[in-house]
């Protein structure tokens, strides 16, 4: 039986920004959603409440073993003033590997998606109107107990957070070409570790990469394996695919990359037109010889941030090539345009992606 969720207005709403300042992830709607687990009770206590801070223990175990894991949708406001969630069912469903993973316990599906649903409800007038602007959502689950052995927690916390976002690309730059650092030193993870989670130390640990790419003038870093140093894994919070000789290939689930929401929906679309799609392994060696036979058309990274990032320039070691004369394709672009016109209703939604809110 699905539990009842409490729900406690704010008597005080927040000054709504402006979407020219919005930014991402700088501005919090007026409420959360919040359930506590026990190994006793279980999950109970459903509640939605005014966005507020947490009070918890020093000793609690996610500041000290790093029990966290998080998901990261977009809801969207439609031409006809509907709201509309895209694939969240999976994102409830990959979290739940994500718990498995690092030996937390499993969400009720119904009553996630439920809690969802009722959040965005109530905070849906923070859903920005303007193009390319969205509700961000961030459902999250952290270790609470006070306790400073390893092992897993007996108690913890599952929330989501709203964040109305501003546009990934600035106004009248529909997609902007980024340059990558292909990363020789750090790794991002290993097969039969974390790799496959959404869990924060992943990102902790991406960090000092992306940061030195940074200074030497790359906005992204594209990791490697782990093991041998020459097969292309993700770019930074993004999955990848290359365009070669008509074909389009993507790195395959090898148990250290993050099966990305955006990143099966473009698979599907591919198919779904008939454009052949292969997930395979790919040596970055690979990618540099179908550039000098004139035969990589296209790469492009795929995220629920940007939706498709293309690629203009890719440097590994003292090599650099650059990607269709550092022009967005025509894939990339189809790609971009039919999925954020499903998001956002101006496209039809062949594929039953799309789940309305109201």
């Amino acid at each position: 039986m699905l539990q009842t969720i409490e729900v406690t207005k704010t008597s005080q709403k927040k000054t709504k920004p402006n979407h020219s300042e919005l930014g991402f992830g700088k501005f919090f709607t007026d409420h959360m959603f919040t359930m506590d687990y026990s190994t006793d009770k279980g999950w109970h206590s459903p509640r939605i409440t005014p966005y507020a801070p947490l009070t918890l223990e020093p000793s609690s175990m996610v500041f000290h073993y790093g029990q966290a894991v998080f998901e990261g949708l977009k809801a969207y406001r439609t031409a006809d003033n509907r709201v509309q969630l895209f694939r969240p069912l999976k994102n409830v469903k990959r979290m739940n590997l994500s718990n498995e993973r690092l030996s937390m316990p499993e969400i009720p599906e119904d009553l996630a998606m439920e809690a969802l649903k009722n959040l965005i409800e109530i905070d849906k007038e923070w859903i920005p109107t303007e193009e390319g602007c969205s509700l961000y959502i961030r459902p999250f689950i952290i270790a609470t107990d006070a306790f400073l052995g390893v092992r897993p927690s007996s108690t913890y916390k599952f929330m989501i957070i709203l964040s109305p976002v501003g546009a990934y690309y600035n106004s009248g730059e529909q997609l902007q070409p980024v340059s990558i650092y292909v990363e020789n030193e750090y790794v991002r993870a290993v097969r039969g570790g974390v790799g496959i989670a959404k869990t924060a130390g992943n990102y902790a640990g991406s960090l000092r990469a992306q940061t030195e790419a940074e200074k030497l003038g790359y906005d992204q870093v594209l990791w490697l394996d782990a093991i041998e140093k020459k097969y292309v894994e993700e770019v930074g919070s993004m999955n990848i695919f290359f365009k070669i000789g008509g074909k389009v290939y993507t790195p395959e689930l090898s148990g250290s990359i993050l099966d990305g929401i955006t990143r099966t929906s473009v698979i599907e679309l591919l198919e779904h037109w008939n454009i052949p799609v292969e997930q395979k392994r790919i040596s970055v060696e690979e990618i540099f010889e179908a550039s000098e036979r004139g035969e990589l058309e296209e790469i492009f990274g795929t995220g629920t941030a940007a939706v498709i990032s293309p690629v203009g320039k890719l440097k590994w070691g003292e090599r650099e090539l650059t990607v269709g004369n550092g022009k967005v394709g025509q894939l990339s672009l189809d790609v971009y345009n039919t999925i954020t016109g499903i998001q956002t209703g101006t496209v039809e939604d062949e594929l039953n992606w799309t789940l309305k809110i109201d």
